[in-house]
């Protein structure tokens, strides 16, 4: 969900077609696609992710990017008129067996603004350690980025892929669904000290089978909600952003959603309040090839979450 901070109006939502011949599809708020916007010609893109305000040529720029799946790359466009700034894409996995990259999830560091792209892959020949890379996205010196490896982390119970990835900038960690087993949190900062280590494992109980799509929903500094899905229960879990007083990493479910969503693997969540959607936007896919949005205050309600 990209927020138009000149006109909320003209928000975008952006999420891929994952066919072999796909595209990066572009909506306005009333749900109808973009095709002046919408990129067409990727190789079997996955996932999808954005950033503000990222030093680029001469001036800022926010930034999408997707990943591609067959290609072992990564494109990146400029927001709103998504041209690309990525030179032709941005390789990943390079030298492993597993290179069909799924997840991405964007870190902007807060002490430099350093941009920071989080992958992760199919399982097919992935190691149970460094299942995940991460890439550093710097300009090339003439306003296209490239990418450098900076670290293979995070475990893997070996039972099926972690593709669903999702970064709290503010708080500094990155979730991946570690599908049969739960949801791994670490640091994104790879400079943080203990930063291979795994902090906690959310929602090892009560899920039907697969761990899905993540989003989290701030409601103030440091607090809110991760939402994760529960592919094949349709249902939305909900967890506490913040942990306890004696265990920052404790994340105590507080509810669960169903909504009319057909085993959704993608979401993402805006605290932003858009025309239409009081509390902000929530955003889902469907396997019947559809992107559903919902008020947050719809979600909240429906799943009884305390004010």
């Amino acid at each position: 969900i990209w927020i138009n901070r000149q006109n909320l109006s003209e928000s975008l939502v952006l999420g891929t077609d994952k066919d072999v011949d796909g595209a990066l599809l572009v909506y306005g708020l009333d749900g109808v696609e973009r095709k002046d916007l919408s990129v067409r010609g990727i190789l079997r893109p996955n996932n999808v992710d954005l950033a503000y305000d990222i030093a680029l040529g001469d001036g800022v720029a926010d930034l999408v990017v997707v990943a591609e799946r067959l290609a072992h790359r990564l494109r990146v466009y400029r927001l709103p008129d998504m041209v690309p700034v990525d030179g032709g894409g941005i390789p990943v996995f390079e030298g492993e067996r597993a290179r069909d990259v799924m997840g991405v999830a964007l870190y902007r560091r807060p002490r430099d603004g350093a941009l920071f792209a989080i992958v992760s892959r199919s399982d097919f020949g992935a190691p149970t350690q460094g299942y995940l890379h991460q890439y550093r996205l710097v300009d090339d010196g003439t306003g296209k980025l490239r990418g450098l490896f900076v670290r293979a982390f995070g475990e893997w119970s070996g039972r099926k892929e972690i593709e669903a990835l999702a970064v709290d900038n503010e708080l500094g960690f990155v979730y991946a669904s570690d599908e049969n087993f739960g949801v791994r949190k670490y640091l994104a900062d790879p400079a943080a000290e203990d930063a291979e280590d795994e902090l906690t494992v959310l929602g090892r109980d009560g899920f039907a089978r697969d761990h899905e799509g993540i989003s989290i929903y701030p409601t103030g500094s440091g607090t809110g909600y991760v939402l994760v899905s529960d592919q094949q229960a349709d249902t939305f879990r909900i967890f506490r952003r913040e942990g306890t007083p004696t265990n920052p990493h404790a994340h105590e479910l507080v509810g669960a959603v169903k909504l009319s969503t057909d085993e959704s693997d993608g979401s993402e969540v805006t605290p932003v309040e858009l025309p239409g959607f009081p509390g902000g936007l929530f955003v889902a896919m469907s396997t019947d090839r559809t992107f559903q949005f919902y008020a947050w205050d719809d979600i909240a309600k429906a799943a009884k979450l305390k004010p």
